[in-house]
């Protein structure tokens, strides 16, 4: 793509690095762009200082639709809803609208790109996919929904090099300008989620099945065949299908440091798709054991007076608290709550209230599905905190020695926090400090 001299709108720069990497891009590049953000200067001011070297002009605490129609190229954020009025009116002013991803596939120089998604267990995936491929010596770059721009990953790609990407139902919507898929698509399971961004649960489905749409009769889509989601996409792939069995046996688990049935998803997930590319279980089951797993993902923090403490933040909803849940072993003190993405709740009261729950007690964080999750753990809620060192005093204080506690929220993280990351990043400071 051609980008000198064109007026350039990047719609939303964020926070998280995905619109800083778009506008360094664009401005290295000799465009013209101006950055538009509802957020005020004093809250981007991170995502500003990186841009401080380059001649970009901002637009902040508004949108202005004549920056949509004069411009000659618009790149929305992932977070911006594709239905946003000021899309519509770059789209009537016949403004091409793109993403990050339609430029990063536009420009990569290697077709050896891994797309991983999936509601839940896609960094992990990622993650441990990209180790297998490292320890098999092969030339990787990783990227995509991991806090970090793909596109500042480019100088780093050759035409043999491997590209494992984490990408999320919003960025898999950059495929579609360009049409084109993967070589291997991974789908790790597909669940309700993000249903106050999506019209319905099949609406969001769909959404997860673009990253197979445009596979080529020699691309691979790797599909869990226990997820009852996934299989109606698979019927209209044009890759080879591969199925893989969250519960078979898979090389390195018996030593991993992954637990639960949920991480044996993802090696499992992780593992087929090494398998289609040739490489051998010997080095899948060393780049397993090996593995230290995720932040923010069933991290064990610390233990300290007899209680361990692990970071569950990125359980942004219900279906991942039940599987941090089912993973404990020990007497449980869950810290859960938060923002509501339109989710229900009904099947956490069994797994909190019904006969066999580690659960001992719940200490609520504010935010609208909070009274959801109370209804859901009944007399097992021992009380709401208004910020996360008092929830964490107050688990604390409810904690027995040998047992958990947990911060499986199984909400978003909006109103109290800037994002989940940042709710993990807190919880982790509060649990490091404890004396």
């Amino acid at each position: 793509m051609e980008y000198r001299g064109r007026r350039t709108l990047v719609m939303g720069l964020g926070v998280h690095g995905g619109g800083v990497g778009v506008a360094r891009f664009l401005a290295e590049r000799g465009a013209h762009v101006t950055v538009t953000d509802l957020r005020p200067a004093e809250q981007l001011t991170a995502s500003l200082d990186a841009l401080a070297d380059l001649p970009i002009t901002y637009v902040l605490g508004q949108h202005r639709e004549e920056d949509f129609r004069s411009a000659d190229l618009v790149v929305r954020n992932p977070a911006v809803p594709r239905h946003s009025p000021y899309l519509q009116v770059a789209t009537a002013a016949g403004v091409p609208v793109v993403m990050e991803m339609t430029l990063f596939f536009a420009e990569c120089p290697s077709r050896k790109i891994i797309g991983v998604t999936g509601t839940k267990g896609k960094t992990t995936t990622t993650l441990l996919l990209a180790a297998i491929v490292r320890e098999h010596g092969w030339p990787l770059v990783v990227a995509g929904n991991l806090r970090r721009s793909a596109l500042e990953t480019l100088p780093r790609i050759e035409p043999d090099s491997w590209v494992v990407l984490e990408l999320s139902s919003w960025q898999l919507e950059g495929l579609i300008p360009l049409q084109r898929s993967p070589h291997v698509a991974v789908i790790t399971n597909i669940m309700p989620d993000h249903l106050d961004r999506y019209a319905d649960y099949a609406e969001y489905a769909q959404s997860k099945g673009l990253i197979l749409r445009w596979q080529r009769p020699e691309d691979y889509a790797v599909l869990n065949g226990a997820s009852p989601p996934v299989r109606p996409l698979a019927e209209a792939a044009t890759g080879r299908v591969v199925w893989f069995d969250p519960a078979s046996e898979v090389p390195g688990w018996d030593t991993a440091h992954l637990y639960g049935a949920h991480n044996r998803a993802n090696v499992a997930a992780a593992t087929v798709a090494a398998r289609v590319l040739g490489i051998p279980a010997a080095v899948i089951g060393r780049a397993v054991a090996a593995f230290p797993g995720v932040p923010h993902r069933l991290e064990t923090i610390r233990e300290f007076e007899g209680v361990r403490y692990i970071n569950d933040t990125a359980a942004t909803m219900p279906d991942a608290m039940l599987a941090a849940l089912a993973a404990m072993d020990r007497p449980t003190v869950l810290i859960a709550g938060g923002s509501d993405k339109g989710l229900d709740f009904g099947g956490v009261r069994a797994a909190v209230q019904g006969p066999g729950s580690m659960v001992t007690a719940v200490v609520l964080l504010a935010g609208t599905a909070t009274p959801k999750v109370a209804v859901a753990c009944g007399e097992k809620v021992i009380g709401e905190a208004g910020d996360l060192a008092a929830a964490l005093a107050t688990a604390r204080a409810a904690a027995e020695p040998g047992g958990v506690v947990l911060l499986s929220p199984g909400c978003a993280s909006f109103g109290m926090f800037a994002s989940e990351f940042d709710r993990g990043e807190r919880f982790r400071a509060l649990v490091q400090a404890l004396t």
